[in-house]
């Protein structure tokens, strides 16, 4: 009740502050030049506050709202999802010298091999008007001495209900790099005391990339079917900074021929 009230205050005084200045605006082209002067400083520091209002709310109105799971997803699509680590802020936003197994946050993270490491990875903010992801991933890279470096982010238990051989496994990655290098996707899907792989390497002409898993051309134990992660892989990532923009995973059965 008092918050109604307050709200009716505010509304108010906005009103009458509103016909206040627009009656100080009409009398601004006869007003005496030292009231005028008077009026202006007082005019200039009004708009200073109006100027960060507006400036904060329109770069937050243009963000990506944070938990947000659009998701371009294809047509019969049964399950989609966007992991956690690009739809809200994680409890450490980042860190260097990143471990050979560095949890980066609950069902992601980083691997590599490295004997000295001069990794960094840290949780960024998309600001851009085309991102549906309230956040992005970077790694910087620098010197890197090791055999591969890998980013393992681990499916929900909903991605393995009900799955088929004949559904299709989409994975949508948003990316930018300084220079070109090769990321391979390898998903797993564990069966009873059985592992499948399926590897599939990032078409990476375009911004938006997009690859599919077929599991009609596995051996997979439709009824034993216990969970399923994805590997990431990045090839020769030395002397350069990667951002996922996103990554999203989506579910469908193949079309009946």
């Amino acid at each position: 009740m008092a918050g109604r009230f307050d709200d009716f205050l505010d509304r108010v005084m906005q009103r009458r502050v509103q016909r206040r200045w627009g009656v100080l605006a009409e009398k601004a082209t006869t007003m005496d030049l030292d009231a005028l002067r008077g009026l202006r400083g007082r005019a200039r520091a009004i708009r200073r506050e109006l100027d960060r209002v507006i400036h904060q709310a329109e770069h937050r109105l243009a963000l990506p709202i944070i938990g947000s799971n659009a998701i371009r997803k294809p047509i019969g699509t049964d399950w989609s999802w966007r992991p956690d680590l690009w739809k809200g802020p994680i409890p450490v936003p980042g860190f260097s010298s990143v471990p050979g197994r560095a949890p980066v946050c609950d069902g992601a993270t980083v691997f590599h091999d490295c004997r000295r490491s001069e990794l960094t990875v840290r949780q960024i903010r998309n600001t851009r008007e085309a991102d549906l992801a309230p956040f992005g991933f970077r790694m910087d890279v620098f010197r890197f001495d090791g055999s591969f470096l890998s980013l393992v982010l681990d499916l929900p238990a909903e991605a393995a209900r009900g799955l088929k051989l004949r559904h299709l496994i989409r994975l949508d990655v948003i990316v930018e790099m300084e220079k070109p290098l090769e990321i391979f996707a390898r998903l797993n899907i564990k069966h009873g005391p059985n592992v499948e792989q399926i590897v599939r390497e990032l078409p990476l002409g375009d911004e938006e990339v997009m690859v599919e898993f077929d599991l009609a051309y596995t051996k997979v134990n439709e009824k034993r079917v216990e969970r399923l992660w994805v590997d990431l892989i990045f090839e020769g990532p030395q002397m350069n900074q990667i951002i996922l923009r996103d990554v999203t995973f989506s579910r469908r059965p193949r079309a009946e021929v």
